[in-house]
């Protein structure tokens, strides 16, 4: 998949991915290693990104599977086709089959919903599996994980063992709602992403944002870690200074001040409490 980091690397970044040297080696052992990537983090600092990109680095196909409270195995992994094995039965019933027959005849994989996990494993292409805030799912699907993620195969009560048809590159995404159990972490490798230092944040700007003034994007980087420093509700994320730096270019602001800061300012904060908070602190925390 990746003969080197720098490979990676070079390969990330002709997606529009900027990794750093740790990054790219923890997802490089990951993909030798051929166990899943645990990535955690705050809200939008390009996890779920990280997996796209490496899907599209390597020609994968991506299959994404969203979590939620509530996710069963009947939404990740398969369901039944009940209406058309309806009508295969009343079909065979006409042919006095026996039940046993009918068992045999419509529990296939004809009749079968594949869902993302099982899609994922029953590919004989190359997957990048994206299971995507999987901290936002029960601790019961965490543990139905746990066959999948070890040896790569579910069992399905009807056929028995599903095996991969070929690995697949797991990316598991977290924005740490919840702890995990340390089965689950054995499992995986794991890699944290935090908030970009100035000089990589203004990298991203940079290549994210066509057009931005070299002044434009000192100013507003030094603007958003200056606010990230800040007690709020939630931080800025690398999503939202992206979201802000192309709305004042499209504004054609050519540098920060006091008026456009607070014009503009619900683009880069998302709560009402941390807006009223940042701009009292306007003038304070403008660069220069």
């Amino acid at each position: 998949m990746f003969a080197s980091v720098e490979e990676l690397e070079s390969r990330l970044a002709s997606q529009r991915y900027l990794a750093d040297r740790p990054l790219a080696t923890t997802v490089y052992l990951a993909c030798r290693l051929r166990k899943p990537l645990l990535v955690e983090g705050p809200a939008g600092v390009g996890k779920t990104e990280l997996a796209k990109v490496l899907a599209a680095a390597t020609g994968s196909r991506l299959v994404r599977l969203q979590c939620y409270e509530g996710l069963d195995e009947a939404k990740s992994l398969y369901e039944w086709n009940y209406q058309k094995q309806l009508l295969r039965i009343q079909a065979n019933h006409l042919s006095d089959k026996s039940w046993e027959e009918m068992k045999e005849d419509i529990f296939t994989f004809d009749f079968l919903f594949a869902r993302p996990l099982l899609t994922a494993l029953l590919s004989e292409e190359p997957v990048v599996l994206l299971i995507d805030e999987v901290d936002k799912s029960d601790e019961e699907f965490e543990s139905f994980l746990l066959e999948a993620l070890s040896d790569f195969q579910v069992t399905i009560p009807e056929l028995g063992t599903v095996k991969a048809a070929r690995i697949p590159l797991v990316v598991l995404t977290s924005n740490s709602f919840r702890e995990f159990s340390d089965a689950l972490k054995r499992r995986c490798i794991h890699l944290f992403i935090g908030y970009p230092d100035y000089d990589r944040e203004l990298a991203i700007i940079n290549m994210k944002v066509p057009g931005i003034g070299e002044a434009l994007a000192r100013q507003l980087v030094e603007f958003v870690q200056a606010v990230r420093k800040q007690k709020l509700r939630k931080a800025p994320s690398i999503a939202e200074s992206l979201d802000w730096a192309q709305s004042l270019v499209m504004l054609g602001v050519g540098g920060l001040n006091e008026d456009t800061v607070t014009s503009t300012l619900t683009v880069l904060l998302k709560y009402q409490s941390d807006v009223e908070k940042v701009q009292a602190k306007i003038k304070s925390l403008l660069p220069g």
